[in-house]
C-alpha cells in the first residue's frame, strides 16, 4: 500500500521537492556569507544589502516560496490524492482487497502528508536560518524600507513554524474537500482558493486574537507623531515612530486611536488640531504650521487629556505567536483528518 501510495504522487512530490532542494542549496551556500557580513559591517548591514543584487533577491524570493508551497501542497498533493480515485472508480479495486477504507485513506495521508509536512518544515528552517541575520539587525533597529521586522505578517508567515502548520492545514484541507466534491480539477481549484483566502485573511481575522497585545497609551508630540487626522488614520505613528514612543523596536501595530481624557475613541476632531500638522491637508492653499504653533498644538492636546491609544505586538512575543498559530492549523488539519475518516467509513460506496 506504501508503494502505491508513492507511485501515485510520486511526480509531484519530485517537481516540488526539486525546486525547494534547489533553493536550499542555494541558501545554504550563501547563508554563511550573509551571517559573516552582520558581523563584520555591524550597523552598517541593512545598508550594505542595498548594493546588492543577489541577496535582497534571495530574500524575497524565499519568502515567496513559502507562501506558495502551501497551497500548492493542497491543490496538487492533498486535493487529488483522493478524488482521483473516486472520480475513475479505482478506489473500488484497492476496497476490494484485503485492504479496508481506513487503513487505505491513513496510508495517503500518512506518506503524503508526512513528505508535504517535511519538505515544507526543511525549507522554512533553511529560509529561516538563512534570514536570521537581517532579522537580527532589523529587529535592532537598523533602518530600511526594503526588509521588513519579522513580526510583520509579510514576513511572519514566512518564517519558523506557521508555514509548517498552514501546509498541514491546506494538505489536509485538499483531502477533505476531495472527499466531498469528488471531482478533481474542481477540488483543485476550491482548494487553492480557499487556501489564498486564509492566507489573505489570518493577520487581520485571526492572529490578532491568538495572543493578547501590548496596550500602549501615547501623548501626541512632534516627535511621535508625523500626520494628523481622524482615529485610525492619524495621528499615526509610523514604525519609526513608535519605536521612539515606546521602545518598542521591532514592534507590529495591530491598531491605532484617537481617544479622549475618558478613553473614549474618537471619530471627529476639534478643528484646531489642523495645526498641529506639519503642512496643511492637500487642496488648502494655507501656508505650513510653524515649529512654534505646532508646539503649542500638541501641549494642548496634552493638556484636554487627548492621546493615541495603540496596540502592538512586541518583537519578543514572535515565537509564542508563532506556536499558537502553528497549533491553532494543526488544530483544523487534525479535525479536517478526523472528518475525512468519517467520511470515508460513512458516506461512499
Amino acid at each position: 500500500m506504501i508503494w502505491l501510495t508513492w507511485r501515485q504522487f510520486r511526480v509531484q512530490f519530485l517537481v516540488v521537492a526539486t525546486v525547494i532542494v534547489a533553493a536550499g542549496i542555494t541558501l545554504a551556500i550563501t547563508g554563511p556569507g550573509l551571517a559573516d557580513d552582520y558581523r563584520r559591517l555591524a550597523d552598517s548591514f541593512i545598508e550594505s544589502l542595498g548594493f546588492q543584487r543577489f541577496n535582497p533577491f534571495l530574500y524575497v524570493a524565499g519568502q515567496a516560496l513559502l507562501y506558495v508551497t502551501p497551497p500548492v501542497i493542497g491543490a496538487f498533493w492533498g486535493a487529488p490524492l483522493v478524488a482521483r480515485e473516486l472520480e475513475t472508480g479505482t478506489h473500488r479495486l484497492v476496497w476490494s482487497q484485503s485492504i479496508g477504507r481506513r487503513r487505505w485513506l491513513a496510508t495517503k495521508l500518512a506518506v503524503t502528508g508526512g513528505a508535504a509536512i517535511a519538505i515544507t518544515g526543511l525549507l522554512s528552517l533553511a529560509v529561516t536560518w538563512w534570514a536570521d541575520p537581517i532579522d537580527k539587525a532589523i529587529n535592532a533597529g537598523q533602518d530600511s524600507n526594503t526588509y521588513l521586522p519579522r513580526m510583520f505578517p509579510p514576513v511572519f508567515a514566512a518564517r519558523g513554524l506557521v508555514p509548517i502548520g498552514y501546509a498541514a492545514f491546506a494538505f489536509a484541507l485538499g483531502v477533505a474537500l476531495g472527499l466531498v466534491i469528488r471531482r478533481t480539477v474542481v477540488s483543485l481549484a476550491v482548494t487553492l482558493a480557499a487556501v489564498i483566502l486564509i492566507q489573505i485573511v489570518t493577520p487581520t481575522l485571526i492572529r490578532p486574537h491568538l495572543l493578547a497585545p501590548t496596550d500602549n497609551y501615547l501623548v501626541a508630540s512632534a516627535e511621535n507623531i508625523r500626520g494628523f487626522g481622524l482615529s485610525g488614520d492619524g495621528p499615526s505613528p509610523t514604525v519609526k515612530e513608535l519605536e521612539v514612543a515606546t521602545g518598542a523596536v521591532g514592534a507590529w501595530k495591530l491598531s491605532d486611536d484617537t481617544v479622549d481624557k475618558s478613553g473614549k475613541a474618537l471619530s471627529t476632531l476639534p478643528d484646531w488640531v489642523i495645526k498641529c500638522a506639519p503642512a496643511p491637508p492637500p487642496g488648502l492653499s494655507q501656508q505650513p504650521n510653524s515649529d512654534a504653533d505646532r508646539t503649542a498644538c500638541f501641549q494642548r492636546l496634552a493638556d484636554e487629556g487627548y492621546r493615541q491609544h495603540v496596540r502592538y505586538y512586541t518583537a519578543n512575543t514572535f515565537w509564542d505567536l508563532q506556536w499558537r498559530e502553528f497549533g491553532f492549523f494543526l488544530a483544523l488539519a487534525v479535525l479536517l483528518g478526523g472528518f475525512s475518516f468519517w467520511r470515508i467509513r460513512r458516506d461512499l460506496s
